[in-house]
């Protein structure tokens, strides 16, 4: 009979990186090792996420709104990258698990064209009309007068942030999910140092204010690039990129393309919804947009945890489906949505009793504190199904199958959110109340729908 290796141990082996066969070992064993270094590196996004967050939120509500509204239109640029990563996770784990090693890294290479290419178009065309941009999402004049700067740095430096998140996608689907987290740590860890300091300044040193937080975030992403980089080409992993691998490949390029494709519509799709209910919070006023903005920054604290937890499953799915192994990338799935059921589960909890505290350790006004309070309160009700959801979407993409989750958020989020949310907040007067509402009930039916499509199973049959 095995022994049964004591769960602290596999923690520590999972942080440590040694690289495992997924196709072979307990998938128990198998969602620990991945699950890990997932969740802290989703952990370290959050904590960023919420620091960055609590600087800006000492320049005013102005600063915030400006925050929020950049963010909903970057989501563009990182629908793309994750789209991409998407791709690159699928593909990568695909030929981990048929044992290609070489070929898996020729495909990195074609990953990074395609990101490379993608982010430098964008990044050129948000830093010419930042300001243009802003207008467009609502922005008053005093967060176009401060904000404009802001915005046009972190459109400039957003290959950094595209690369950083397409090869942790990579890192991901070779198993090598301790790089991924290790890469995150490293640019975040020092963004949240740079934060504070470029923000307010140090002795002599004044600061740059908002415009500091951009220069922390281009700064810390591009070192977590160079590292990421670095253990992609230093030959001691099964992933490497050699010389071998710097070659075109147009087929391998189509086949990105495709998987991206999905990808990128599943991010956008849920992005462009998330940019419309920003945009009709902005009817309220900035008060409105920071405490929408604040809110779902304490949200993302729990939800890239459980995004961690749930990417265990995409790739337990792809390399297993490489070797042939459907019911077993099928029962990986259902063990990881069972444990983040139990985990989010908690986090609602938490949330419903401590909302009020949390809200105002991040905001002194009162509009704003009550707004996000809410948003929190709210939101959290469809956490449960949200838990389901998130991980059937994973495996779908791990399998490479990213139309189908793509075609469901066109249905939910596009056909429902968008209108339910404007008919509930405009309409019968609900304010940001109807746009929380809407945002719970409409998750908690998306997760509904892809567990019915996860059942039926047409996704062990994709190619990737």
């Amino acid at each position: 009979m095995k022994k049964r290796v004591p769960f602290w141990q596999l923690i520590s082996e999972s942080i440590r990186g040694k690289e495992q066969d997924y196709t072979r070992i307990s998938i128990k064993t198998g969602i620990v090792l991945l699950a890990v270094p997932m969740i802290l590196e989703m952990i370290m996004e959050s904590l960023f996420a919420v620091v960055d967050i609590f600087f800006v939120g000492r320049l005013g509500e102005d600063a915030v709104a400006t925050v929020g509204l950049t963010e909903a239109v970057l989501t563009i640029i990182y629908s793309l990258g994750v789209g991409i990563s998407m791709a690159g996770t699928a593909m990568v784990a695909r030929r981990f698990g048929e044992k290609n090693y070489k070929r898996a890294g020729t495909v990195a290479f074609q990953l990074l064209l395609v990101g490379v290419v993608a982010s430098l178009a964008l990044g050129m065309g948000g830093y010419v009309y930042s300001g243009e941009i802003l207008a467009i999402m609502g922005a008053e004049l005093e967060v176009l007068q401060i904000g404009t700067a802001y915005t046009e740095i972190i459109f400039a430096g957003n290959t950094a942030i595209m690369l950083l998140f397409l090869i942790n996608g990579i890192f991901r689907g070779a198993g090598a999910p301790h790089l991924a987290m290790r890469a995150l740590w490293i640019s975040n860890g020092l963004n949240i140092v740079l934060d504070p300091l470029l923000i307010f300044g140090l002795g002599s040193f004044e600061g740059f204010g908002l415009v500091g937080a951009a220069w922390a975030t281009t700064i810390g992403r591009s070192v977590g690039v160079l590292y990421q980089v670095y253990h992609l080409v230093n030959g001691k992993h099964r992933l490497v990129i050699g010389r071998q691998n710097l070659k075109v490949r147009w087929v391998t390029l189509q086949k990105i393309i495709r998987i991206s494709v999905g990808g990128m519509g599943q991010f956008l799709v849920d992005s462009a919804a998330w940019i419309v209910l920003t945009r009709i919070a902005a009817e309220f006023g900035s008060a409105a947009v920071a405490g929408y903005t604040i809110a779902f920054r304490i949200l993302l604290f729990s939800l890239m945890p459980a995004w961690g937890l749930s990417s265990a499953a995409a790739t337990l799915v792809g390399q297993n489906l490489g070797a042939g192994k459907a019911f077993r990338a099928e029962l990986a799935t259902y063990l990881t949505a069972r444990y983040n059921f139990i985990f989010l589960a908690c986090v609602t909890l938490v949330y419903l009793l401590f909302a009020d505290s949390l809200a105002g350790i991040f905001v002194q006004g009162e509009e704003v504190r009550e707004i996000a309070a809410t948003g929190l309160k709210v939101t959290v009700l469809g956490y449960i199904f949200y838990a389901v959801g998130m991980v059937m979407v994973q495996a779908f993409n791990g399998a490479g199958d990213t139309r189908t989750p793509a075609y469901i958020n066109v249905g939910v989020f596009w056909l429902l959110e968008i209108p339910m949310a404007y008919v509930l907040a405009i309409t019968f007067h609900l304010g940001t109340l109807g746009i929380f509402s809407t945002i719970a009930f409409c998750h908690s039916l998306h997760a509904v729908i892809a567990l019915w499509f996860f059942r039926k199973g047409r996704w062990k049959f994709a190619k990737a």
